[in-house]
């Protein structure tokens, strides 16, 4: 059932919803949102709008200035029950600081949410990025090795649903945004069982990704390696990396198939 079908389903809480699209609207760009701004962003009312904001502080969510309000501390509790509730976290997390100490380059784990991968777990050694990333960090799947291999993961029908909703915007002279050309990547991708990127998400980054699998075979998750250009090259990422971060999402699906 997609968005819209749930909405007009009996089983929908409207007011829930409402509250929770209100939170999502506050972001690294957005961490302070007048009354106006917010109805904007949203398409609710100044009034409807209003009476979320006041109730989200009420809880403890939200904040508010003389005229902005924000997100406090307490939306965390939140991200933190689902991650503690997510034994492949601090799993993956163990292996994943195990390779970044061995190879010196940044390790993360991530899953598909809508039209984004979200970091849940993160190793970094090195700053390689203009933009900081950390577990919750969401970014585009089309252009980064750990959305490719999520992407390459989903039945014919959610991939049709995927290039329906998602924006394909240049985010670098190389980042692919063409629908039919990134089909076949993803093809690729699912026939080769790992995803290299180079200077698509940010020029000069480069990063290799393997799928997590469960002891059933499902992908739960997609681990990467991110280096920059200079220290790192494709073939070295290919033929180096790749064997490591493979071997190293072994241990973790076997870890994973003990717990079930």
């Amino acid at each position: 059932m997609d968005e819209k079908e749930l909405a007009r389903s009996k089983d929908f809480v409207q007011s829930l919803g409402r509250g929770l699209s209100i939170m999502k609207i506050f972001s690294a760009e957005n961490p302070r949102l007048t009354l106006s701004e917010v109805a904007e962003l949203t398409g609710y009312t100044r009034a409807t709008a209003r009476r979320f904001l006041l109730t989200l502080e009420s809880l403890g969510y939200v904040g508010s200035t003389e005229r902005h309000f924000y997100l406090k501390s307490q939306v965390l509790t939140l991200g933190y029950a689902y991650l503690s509730s997510f034994s492949l976290v601090s799993i993956a997390q163990m292996h994943l600081e195990e390779l970044s100490a061995d190879l010196r380059e940044s390790c993360s784990a991530s899953v598909l949410e809508g039209e984004n991968v979200i970091y849940v777990c993160r190793v970094t050694a090195n700053r390689i990025m203009t933009i900081n990333l950390a577990v919750g960090t969401q970014l585009p799947a089309y252009c980064t090795s750990m959305g490719r291999v999520l992407l390459a993961s989903m039945k014919p029908a959610e991939i049709d649903s995927y290039f329906a909703n998602a924006k394909l915007e240049k985010l670098t002279s190389k980042t692919v945004t063409d629908e039919a050309k990134l089909r076949t990547i993803v093809e690729q991708v699912r026939k080769n069982g790992y995803s290299i990127v180079s200077d698509e998400l940010e020029e000069g980054l480069e990063s290799v990704s393997v799928p997590i699998h469960s002891r059933d075979g499902k992908v739960l998750a997609a681990a990467n390696i991110s280096a920059h250009a200079t220290r790192v090259s494709v073939d070295k990422l290919q033929n180096e990396f790749l064997p490591k971060l493979q071997k190293a999402v072994k241990e973790i699906e076997k870890a994973l198939a003990m717990q079930s």
